[in-house]
C-alpha cells in the first residue's frame, strides 16, 4: 500500500522543501510517514471544515499549500483555532503535508500556474530563488496588448473570483508580472523590468502609492485567488506518480473574500 512518506517524496520531488523561504514550515507536518494512503484530500488551506471532510469521505491525507503549523507553538489544546485543527487531525488519523514558498518558487509551481492561466507566456523568475529557474513570481507577455478596463474580467473569469482591487496607470496591458498571494513589496522590482501590470494579493496602501508613483497597473485579484489555481496541479502530480489513489480537491475549501460593489 501507498504510504504517506511516499506521497511526500513524490511532492519533494516536484517542489523541494529547501526552496523554501527561511519563515515558512513546508513539509510532513502531521501524522505516521508509514501510515496507509488510499484517498488523498487536496486544499489551499487546512480547517476544521476540510478535517471534517476528509473523515466523511474516509481520506487518510490532506495535501495543502499553507502550513497547518506556521508560528512556532508550545501547546496543542482547543481553546485556539490551529491546535483545535491538529487535534482533529490527530483524533482521526489523519496525515497532513503542506508545500508553501517551496511551491511558490519551483519550476511549475503556484507562479507557474498564475502566469499559465492568465495567459501571460515566455515567463522568466521575477526575484530569483535559492536555484536556477526558481523563484518567487514571474513575468511576461499578453500575446497581444489589452486595455485595462479589458483585462480585468479576463483576470475575474480565470481566478473564479468576483472583483479584484486595482491602480489604473493608464497603460495598456502587455508585459505582465504575476505573484501568487501577497506579492505587493515586488511592484518596484516589476516596474524596473519595464512590466506594465502586476496582478498578485494583499496589497497595502504604500504599496498602491508605489505603483501610483511609478506608473504600474496594480491588480488585487485576492489571496485565495491567486493561490487556489495551485490545487488541480497538486492532484496532478501525485496522481501521475500514484494512479492507484483517489486524489479529490476539498469541497470544504473556500475560505475566501468576496468583492461587493455598488
Amino acid at each position: 500500500m501507498t504510504k504517506v512518506y511516499d506521497i511526500f517524496n513524490t511532492l519533494e520531488a516536484a517542489a523541494p522543501c529547501r526552496l523554501a523561504e527561511e519563515y515558512d514550515n513546508p513539509g510532513f507536518l502531521v501524522g505516521r510517514k508509514n501510515a496507509g494512503v488510499s484517498k488523498v484530500l487536496v486544499a489551499l488551506d487546512i480547517t476544521e471544515k476540510v478535517v471534517r471532510e476528509a473523515t466523511e469521505t474516509g481520506a487518510e491525507l490532506i495535501v495543502s499549500h499553507h502550513p497547518v503549523i506556521f508560528k512556532s507553538r508550545k501547546s496543542v489544546t482547543d481553546e485556539d483555532v490551529c491546535g483545535s485543527v491538529l487535534l482533529s487531525l490527530i483524533e482521526n488519523k489523519i496525515a497532513a503535508i503542506c508545500m508553501h514558498t517551496n511551491l511558490d518558487s519551483a519550476k511549475g509551481g503556484v507562479n507557474d500556474v498564475l502566469a499559465e492561466v492568465l495567459g501571460v507566456k515566455n515567463t522568466a523568475v521575477l526575484a530569483q530563488g535559492r536555484e536556477e529557474d526558481t523563484g518567487i513570481g514571474r513575468w511576461g507577455e499578453l500575446e497581444k496588448s489589452k486595455a485595462l478596463p479589458e483585462f480585468l474580467p479576463d483576470v475575474c473569469r480565470a481566478l473564479d473570483t468576483s472583483g479584484v482591487r486595482y491602480h489604473d496607470a493608464g497603460k495598456a496591458v502587455k508585459k505582465v508580472a504575476v505573484g501568487g498571494g501577497s506579492c505587493g513589496d515586488f511592484i518596484p522590482l516589476a516596474a524596473s523590468l519595464g512590466c506594465d501590470t502586476i496582478v498578485t494579493a494583499d496589497i497595502k496602501h504604500n504599496e498602491f502609492l508605489d505603483a501610483v508613483a511609478l506608473g504600474i497597473n496594480a491588480i488585487d485579484a485576492g489571496h485565495f485567488a491567486t493561490e487556489d489555481i495551485i490545487c488541480p496541479r497538486i492532484c496532478e502530480i501525485i496522481s501521475a506518480k500514484h494512479p492507484e489513489l483517489q486524489v479529490k480537491i476539498a469541497k470544504a475549501d473556500c475560505v475566501c473574500t468576496k468583492f461587493f460593489t455598488v
